[in-house]
This record gives structure tokens, C-alpha cells and sequence, in this order.
């Protein structure tokens, strides 16, 4: 594992609910992660963000690290949930609540 995985595989287990984005849950810098922030804001969970604008090696490395091509990317317990699209189709399903209670998180 590089080290730049090495460093990605700690941000991601840093907490029970991990968003990387572009900017911070106060400030987003683009709509897609806004509106991520907004969803997890709307359940209720608690989460870390991480600015992926402050380091370029992690910006470009979460990409291969979960074989997703775009940011955001919300992990939860470690485990690679989506992006915008399928965070926000889980949530108006129903199923994101469903897998934070599952998770012991909601």
C-alpha cells in the first residue's frame, strides 16, 4: 500500500461517519457536496468532513482508493457508500436512514 493509501485508509476510519468533499460542512465548495452535507444534516448524524481542496495527493488518491470516480465521497464505518447521486437516492428512499440505524449511528 502507498503511502498516500496508507494515509487515505486512516482519514477513513477516522470516524463513524467520514464525508470527503470540497471545502468543509461549514463552507462547501460545490453543490454536490452541499447538498451530501445538507442530507446527513437532515438525518441527524454526525460526521467528519475532510477538505480533499487542501491536498491534492488525497483529492486524487480517495478516487482510486475507492474506484469512484468523483468527490464527494461519504464512507460510513469504514465502508464506501457513494457519492451525491446515490447518497441522495438512498436518502429519498429511505435507505440511508436505514443503514445509519443499522450501523448503530441514528
Amino acid at each position: 500500500m502507498s503511502e498516500i493509501q496508507a494515509t487515505i485508509e486512516k482519514l477513513v476510519n477516522s470516524g463513524d461517519v467520514v464525508l470527503f468533499m470540497k471545502g468543509d460542512a461549514d463552507q462547501p465548495q460545490c453543490g454536490f457536496s452541499a447538498t451530501v452535507v445538507r442530507i446527513l444534516d437532515l438525518i441527524g448524524v454526525p460526521f467528519k468532513d475532510y477538505n480533499v481542496l487542501t491536498n491534492m495527493e488525497v483529492r486524487e488518491g480517495i478516487k482510486e482508493y475507492s474506484n469512484w470516480p468523483t468527490i464527494p465521497q461519504l464512507y460510513v464505518k469504514g465502508e464506501f457508500v457513494g457519492g451525491c447521486d446515490i447518497v441522495r437516492e438512498m436518502y429519498e428512499a429511505g435507505e440511508l436512514t436505514e443503514l445509519m440505524q443499522a450501523k448503530g449511528l441514528a
